[in-house]
């Protein structure tokens, strides 16, 4: 009788063994297609975003945005009755004289207007400054309180400075310091005019620096 090969039966164990390898590769390989079917939805989500997000924004979002804005009226410019000098407003004890003016409500075109006066507060050293514009309103609507005020424009634009350099810091922070301005301003200008000429004094502008 004849023995069996010891070779035949090592190749019949060898080959389950490589049978169950190749399984097991084969399981690794649709697993990782598995992995990669689920993860390339993300991955490609994430590669795209930015682009798209650009596209978005250069394609849609500017033109719109630049539209609005040419469409868009400029927004009226607020003055202020108070309110702080800008930098590189103009130097301290710069003082000037006053100009002609015809804003309505106000008294109509027989007013005259105080523009741009600049002088040093007093007590500050030269520190600050107050700067201001007002218009000056006649007594009698149907006087000619222009052609007087510029008949004597040197002294009533020298008085004007005396009235406010006079004036500290403390001064105009005190309430109500606009209408004491105000007040005393219309005394003074109809004193030196001898008679009651000037009705009312209106701020236009009106800055401490």
């Amino acid at each position: 009788m004849a023995k069996p090969d010891p070779k035949d039966s090592k190749d019949k164990e060898a080959a389950p063994a490589a049978d169950k390898a190749d399984a097991s590769v084969g399981a690794g390989a649709a697993d990782k297609k598995s992995a990669l079917k689920t993860w390339l939805p993300a991955i490609v989500a994430v590669v795209l975003a930015p682009a798209v997000s650009f596209a978005v924004a250069q394609f849609v979002l500017l033109p719109r945005l630049k539209q609005e804005i040419a469409l868009k009226p400029p927004a009226a410019a607020s003055g202020g009755a108070e309110h702080e000098a800008p930098p590189g407003e103009e130097p301290a004890g710069a003082g000037h004289g006053g100009k002609e003016g015809g804003k309505e409500g106000a008294g109509g075109a027989g007013n005259y207007e105080f523009s741009n006066v600049v002088v040093n507060l007093s007590g500050t050293m030269g520190t600050r400054y107050l700067k201001t514009s007002f218009i000056v309103t006649p007594a009698d609507k149907k006087g000619n309180l222009k052609g007087l005020f510029e008949e004597h424009k040197a002294k009533l634009t020298d008085i004007t400075l005396n009235v406010l350099s006079s004036l500290s810091l403390a001064d105009l922070e005190e309430p109500g310091a606009k209408n004491v301005l105000r007040e005393k301003l219309v005394a003074t200008y109809n004193q030196t005019l001898g008679k009651r000429v000037v009705d009312q004094v209106y701020f236009s502008d009106f800055v401490v620096q």
